[in-house]
């Protein structure tokens, strides 16, 4: 820990507790969404799959799963600037490729149901970066981690603890 890390810890506000242990509790429902998100995201690039999985996260204020997935990315070589720039991906779609910009437009409209469904348009637009199989594994990949959210931020899962397995 360097010296502005010490300090900065000294003056940060104090961590809150969980709510609940899920893992605990009911173990077979944690076990099942870990199988559940795992088997999500399979067939698809692990840098794009974390990329949705942290942008769910912004959309929803799910801190834990932020923390989680940001330092998986990381550790997967993803860099900081595409990481940071996530928030507002739109104005910095130079930062991601096409297909990228695809997903992460899809994970916003199946995220944020606000019109009641997710537009044709943004489903068109995925549908011509994403076959059939891999736009399924996409729509489940989003599902999965707005799963994961919700239970997060109703329980208070607690951000910081995590440590992201290296290569």
């Amino acid at each position: 820990m360097t010296v502005t890390e010490e300090t900065s810890a000294s003056t940060r506000n104090p961590e809150h507790t969980p709510r609940l242990v899920l893992a605990e509790l009911v173990p077979d429902v944690y076990k099942a969404m870990a199988r559940f998100g795992a088997a999500a995201g399979k067939g698809l690039e692990p840098a794009l799959v974390e990329l949705v999985r942290i942008r769910a996260s912004q959309l929803n204020h799910c801190a834990f799963c932020l923390d989680m997935h940001s330092k998986d990315a990381l550790a997967q070589g993803e860099s900081v600037e595409r990481i940071v720039q996530l928030s507002a991906w739109e104005e910095s779609a130079h930062f991601y490729s096409p297909r990228e910009t695809a997903a992460l437009a899809l994970t916003d409209a199946i995220t944020v149901l606000t019109d009641g469904f997710v537009p044709d348009d943004v489903w068109e637009r995925a549908a011509a970066r994403f076959d059939e199989t891999e736009l399924a594994q996409l729509v489940a990949a989003i599902t999965a981690i707005n799963a994961w959210n919700r239970l997060g931020v109703s329980t208070r899962m607690v951000p910081g603890h995590y440590r992201a397995q290296q290569g």
